[in-house]
């Protein structure tokens, strides 16, 4: 099997707010920020905040946590509204401090706003207008990471075989920022490089050339004075990858420089067959669990423990949550990981930096309320406290079944289990559900029967499981029967399957050609990648095959598709590509 922890890249479009006059105008003087004062013993502080900045860096990367991205903002090619979101404001950074976060990472893009060719120097107005953004972060009292984002992939990837050139332009770049930033306080941290990559290197290679940057970075900012002689710099793995190879390299270029201002950085985006839902991932299994419990234990060996603090500068799950998609990770599932990984952060000592990518996401850029105040409810408390879960969120009875007893197994997580409410109402212990050894909770017959009332597909009513501390878990009373799919023509740009889907929740497909092999774009696993290869509709019953999957397909062999559901039901269809034609046929079940 391939590698399957990968990095990612973070890309989107859209449209944008201008500043206020004044404010441009001050740019334009190069008068935005705040002016930055020498306070005593090396630090400074910056003019209306009051971040006081530890002198350890242990104990300030600490004061950081919590942190969040400006994602697909100033990283966006090749401008700031490019890919969805609208300009940033300070009102912003007001919004995210008053939501308990306690920093920013400003990830910014800068290969289409500095010269491809010596002296590499960046356009004045896209400087001032970094500047703006980070002055606004700082004055909202909030530590701010600022660093090199996509020219990772655009240009510095080109470093094998293009050494001096890309080093050169890496040097000037890192000139011209820390020339800009070296009177800000020290609230705000450099990162040399995010998620660096060398393309056609070995591992050997890329060690030294990520070394070479880190080093020269180091250099650089340290030489510039000012503020930026005892900055905290914050120094990546290669991608940002927690292997552990790739932290002992890291660890190796820290001892070497003998700073201790500095930070490790990598990040962490789950197992990744559970982060996409491909490769059989479609649960928060152990398997993910041990992905994570790992992670983190590596970065408290490799870092930690030696004194080096470890900021996490991208989390998250790499396709949750989208709202313009079908959620490829079932929510009850996602809940569980943002519960765990905050744990586990607090467990280690380490900070966390949910990516954000926009509007469609975490936090609606345009009216600053979370898309989903329930998911945030669940991200926070886990930066305090720990929550109880369930082996699911879902009961599913089949409507065609009489009813029986059901039950989930519940996730302690070190809470006690209170009881099982429907509203308002507390359900009965003996009448309406049993507790086995502490864990195992069963609904009765009685008690389903009236939660799902006339048993009209899908949802029939929402309990929760409350618990000594931390937030209650839902637990969904479901009504569906087996799924039915219908025959279909398309071409390669898409097929779409008509899908009584009867109350259930689609889960996974599976591809498999007639000789037994995996059909597909990632032939190393038979489950096919959630919203990349196939997605389903449900508000209009279909299920659609994406181009990705088709165009893979070989010509004229019949392709057998099984479809996965929550509920347990499995669900056969045939797929065959003629040319640019697609069909799909119903496979009459045996039974």
């Amino acid at each position: 099997m391939k590698d399957i922890r990968q990095p990612a890249h973070h890309r989107r479009r859209g449209t944008g707010r201008l500043a206020g006059p004044l404010m441009a105008l001050l740019v334009i003087l190069g008068l935005s920020g705040s002016t930055a004062l020498a306070a005593p013993g090396g630090t400074a502080q910056q003019a209306g905040s009051t971040v006081k900045v530890p002198a350890r860096a242990m104990d300030a990367v600490a004061a950081m946590q919590p942190s969040w991205n400006l994602g697909n903002t100033l990283d966006a090619i090749p401008d700031e509204t490019s890919w969805g979101n609208p300009k940033a404001t300070r009102e912003l950074f007001k919004t995210i401090r008053a939501e308990g976060f306690r920093s920013v990472r400003i990830p910014v893009t800068w290969s289409a706003h500095q010269s491809a060719t010596a002296p590499y120097t960046v356009d004045a107005a896209y400087m001032s207008r970094v500047k703006q953004v980070v002055d606004w972060a700082l004055a909202e009292d909030l530590y701010v990471v600022l660093n090199i984002h996509h020219d990772s992939w655009q240009w510095i990837s080109k470093m094998p075989t293009d050494h001096d050139t890309v080093l050169a332009r890496f040097n000037s770049l890192w000139t011209q920022i820390a020339e800009r930033f070296r009177d800000a306080p020290r609230a705000l941290l450099f990162e040399s490089v995010n998620e660096p990559q060398f393309a056609d290197a070995t591992d050997a290679q890329k060690t030294k050339l990520l070394n070479e940057l880190n080093v020269s970075f180091h250099k650089i900012v340290r030489s510039s004075g000012g503020g930026n002689a005892n900055r905290l710099l914050v120094l990546p793995t290669v991608y940002c990858t927690p292997d552990q190879r790739l932290m002992d390299d890291l660890s190796a270029t820290i001892r070497k420089l003998n700073d201790r201002n500095l930070v490790a950085t990598v990040h962490f985006y789950s197992w990744y067959p559970f982060s996409v839902n491909m490769a059989g991932g479609t649960h928060y299994d152990e398997a993910a669990q041990n992905d994570l419990n790992d992670a983190f234990a590596r970065m408290r060996d490799t870092f930690v423990a030696r004194g080096i603090p470890v900021y996490v500068g991208e989390l998250g799950l790499l396709g949750y949550p989208d709202h313009n998609h079908p959620s490829r990770v079932e929510r009850g599932e996602a809940l569980k990981y943002y519960e765990h990984v905050g744990y586990a952060a607090r467990l280690v000592g380490v900070t966390t930096a949910l990516w954000d990518p926009g509007t469609w996401a975490y936090l609606n850029r345009e009216t600053l309320k979370w898309t989903d105040p329930a998911l945030m409810a669940w991200i926070k408390s886990s930066w305090t406290t720990r929550s109880g879960t369930a082996s699911f969120d879902k009961v599913f009875l089949e409507k065609k079944e009489p009813i029986t007893a059901k039950g989930v197994t519940l996730n302690l997580n070190g809470t006690r289990f209170r009881g099982l409410w429907h509203g308002e109402t507390k359900l009965v212990e003996g009448r309406d559900y049993t507790l086995f050894d502490t864990t195992r909770l069963v609904l009765t017959a009685g008690a389903l029967t009236r939660l799902s009332g006339d048993r009209a597909y899908g949802v029939n009513a929402t309990l929760q499981a409350r618990f000594s501390r931390g937030l209650p878990w839902q637990i969904e009373v479901v009504t569906y029967d087996e799924p039915v799919l219908s025959d279909a023509t398309g071409n390669t740009d898409g097929l779409t399957i008509p899908t009584r889907y009867k109350g259930d929740v689609l889960s996974a497909m599976e591809a498999r050609y007639g000789d037994g092999s995996n059909a597909g774009p990632k032939d190393w696993t038979v489950y096919q990648e959630f919203n990349a290869t196939f997605s389903p509709d449900y508000p209009n019953d279909t299920i659609v095959l994406k181009p990705e999957f088709l165009d893979s397909l070989r010509d004229g062999e019949l392709v057998t598709l099984t479809f996965n559901f929550y509920s347990g039901k499995k669900v056969m269809y045939h797929v065959k590509k003629s040319g640019d034609s697609v069909t799909g046929t119903h496979v009459v079940p045996l039974s």
